[in-house]
Parts: C-alpha cells; sequence; structure tokens
C-alpha cells in the first residue's frame, strides 16, 4: 500500500498515491512524503531507484534484522529504526523495522506492517510537520513510537511491583519464571534502545546534510528523541536489575529456608545419634554383659537416655538453634 502526502509549492495540501510524484517533480518548491506499507521488495526497489537512493542504502533497507543505523549518502540520508507493531504492559512486543529515505524535498518510508506511529501521523500531524521540513515527519514518527514503548513500560512498573510484593508474601517457582522471563524481554529491549541512542548521539555530534544542526528547530527535535531514548534505555536497565534484585532476592530467601530446615534435621539427628549408640550397645547378643544381670539396669539406661536427649534439647534452645 502507498500512501502520498503531496505539499504544493503554494501551500496546499493533496493526499493520494503514486500519481503525485510527477506533479511533486514538476513543482520545485513542493515536498512530499511516501509511506510504504507491506509492498514487494521489486516494487519498493523501482521506486527507490527512481528517487536515486544508493542501492546499498536500498539493500540495507530490505535487510531483516538490520541493527538502527543512519548513514548519509550524495542525495539522501538513510535510518534504519526499529518501530513497533505491538507492545503491552507484559513486555511482549513485535518490532518491525522502518527505513527513512531523507532527501531535501522528499521522505520515503518504508515497513512491512501496520505502523502505529505512521498512521497516526498521517492522519493528524503529517501536513503540519511537512510545512516545516521532511526531516521533522521522520524525527517525530520515531518521537511518537518511543512514547507507545514508553506507556507500556510505565504501565509494567505497576505489575512489576504487584509481582515484587507476591514473591515476598508467597513466592513459588511460577513467580520466578515470571520474572526470568520479564527479564529476558528487557535485555531484549535494552539492546533496541541502546542502538537508538546511538543513532540519536550521531545527529547531534555529527552535521547531516538532511538533518542539519544549524537548523534550531531541527536540532530541539533530535534533542527530544535523544532524551526520550535515553529515557527509554534508562528505565529497561532499571527494571533489569530490578529483576535480578528480585532473583537474588528469591534465591537467598530459598536458601535460608532450606537452612532452617536442614538446621532442625541435624539436630534431631544429634539427639539421636548417642540414644541410637547406647541401644546398638545393649543390642548386642553378648553372654557377659554384667550390667544386664542389675535388677533395675533397664530402668537405668532409659534414664540416661532421657537425660542426654534433654539435655541436648535444651542445649540447642539455648543455642536458638530451636
Amino acid at each position: 500500500m502507498m500512501r502520498t502526502l503531496l505539499l504544493e509549492a503554494d501551500g496546499r495540501v493533496t493526499r493520494g498515491g503514486e500519481e503525485l510524484i510527477a506533479r511533486w517533480r514538476d513543482e520545485a518548491g513542493s515536498r512530499i512524503w511516501i509511506d510504504l506499507q507491506g509492498e514487494s521488495q521489486g516494487r519498493e526497489r523501482e521506486l527507490l531507484e527512481a528517487f536515486d537512493c544508493h542501492p546499498l542504502a536500498i539493500d540495507d533497507a530490505h535487510r531483516e534484522r538490520h541493527p538502527p543505523k543512519i548513514e548519509e549518502f550524495e542525495t539522501h540520508t538513510l535510518v534504519l529504526y526499529r518501530g513497533i507493531s505491538s507492545f503491552d504492559a507484559e513486555l511482549n512486543f513485535a518490532p518491525q523495522q522502518i527505513a527513512f529515505f531523507l532527501g531535501e524535498r522528499s521522505l520515503i518510508s518504508l515497513h512491512p506492517g501496520l505502523a502505529l506511529s505512521i498512521d497516526r501521523l498521517l492522519a493528524h500531524e503529517g501536513e503540519t510537520l511537512l510545512r516545516r521540513s521532511p526531516e521533522h515527519v521522520a524525527l517525530r514518527v520515531m518521537y511518537v513510537s518511543a512514547g507507545y514503548y514508553l506507556d507500556s513500560l510505565l504501565e509494567f512498573e505497576n505489575a512489576l511491583s504487584d509481582l515484587e510484593d507476591e514473591l515476598m508474601e508467597d513466592g513459588s517457582d511460577a513467580l520466578m519464571r515470571r520474572v526470568i522471563a520479564y527479564r529476558s524481554r528487557l535485555v531484549k529491549m535494552r539492546r533496541v534502545f541502546r542502538y537508538h541512542v546511538g543513532i540519536t548521539q550521531e545527529l547531534t555530534a555529527y552535521d547531516y546534510e538532511h538533518l542539519p544542526r544549524d537548523n534550531e528547530d531541527t536540532l530541539h527535535a533530535i534533542n527530544d528523541v535523544h532524551e526520550r531514548f535515553e529515557r527509554l534505555y534508562s528505565l529497561t536497565q532499571m527494571y533489569y536489575d530490578i529483576c535480578g534484585d528480585l532473583i537474588d532476592g528469591y534465591i537467598s530467601l530459598s536458601s535460608h529456608q532450606l537452612n532452617i530446615t536442614m538446621r532442625v534435621l541435624t539436630v534431631i539427628t544429634a539427639i539421636f545419634v548417642p540414644l541410637t549408640f547406647i541401644a546398638g550397645i545393649y543390642g548386642m547378643n553378648f553372654a557377659h554383659m554384667p550390667e544386664l544381670a542389675y535388677r533395675f539396669g533397664y530402668f537405668v539406661v532409659l534414664g540416661v537416655m532421657l537425660a542426654i536427649g534433654l539435655g541436648l534439647l535444651w542445649l540447642f534452645r539455648r543455642r536458638k538453634w530451636l
């Protein structure tokens, strides 16, 4: 599907499809935003080559799971961005690659599936942003997309707080599996946000022809995107650390409970070992055991065994082992 937004030289805005490209070429002062969603790679390559996009840039845009990057060519600047097609408070997200080809008067965005941020801007702010410059459209798409990440991460913070309370009250292996799953997803998200922080750092540090820092509005938009991705990166790092602390705390608590159980078993063993030793001696079948002929020998042995057991029990309680 191709969606086109044309800003003509006289300020009029027209929405349509491929037919608007010829009008854009004929008007020197016009600007155009072409969004390609779910088009075949052959169709995308044909259109991009018509806009003099570099073959290497096209190959990067079509490569699956390419890390986010920014690269400048003679007629355009390529920005590869990792957007989202779905995201929830459980950190279940489906990322998708979005490629921006930024020219002097044009912006081409291509993505395989639904892009919430692009749909939102096409419906509402696209005209206003295109009047400012094509780079403002691309930067705003990234900013809005990061906002979807941020909203879900803040929702996850509440879920993580509830999970922490559940672990403290009644920890279980099922809850621990949830924490480990969250931690794994946070690692993947942190890696994505780190790439994006790197892109925005490059934009603020180097002057790209189609993303000029000397333009105050452009620099402000770049800083907004950079700050939002820095916040996302710090949030994922913080949540990752919290999940790690929860795992360590659960393991420590489980080890402590195991130590208590082993201590009780050790005390019981320590009490019965000497009693078993005495019982073992008098269970031997020897004919000449003098104390066996003593009338009260049985009761004396029972008394000694009882005294040993009570003495050891008293000793362990005094040492607070029980």
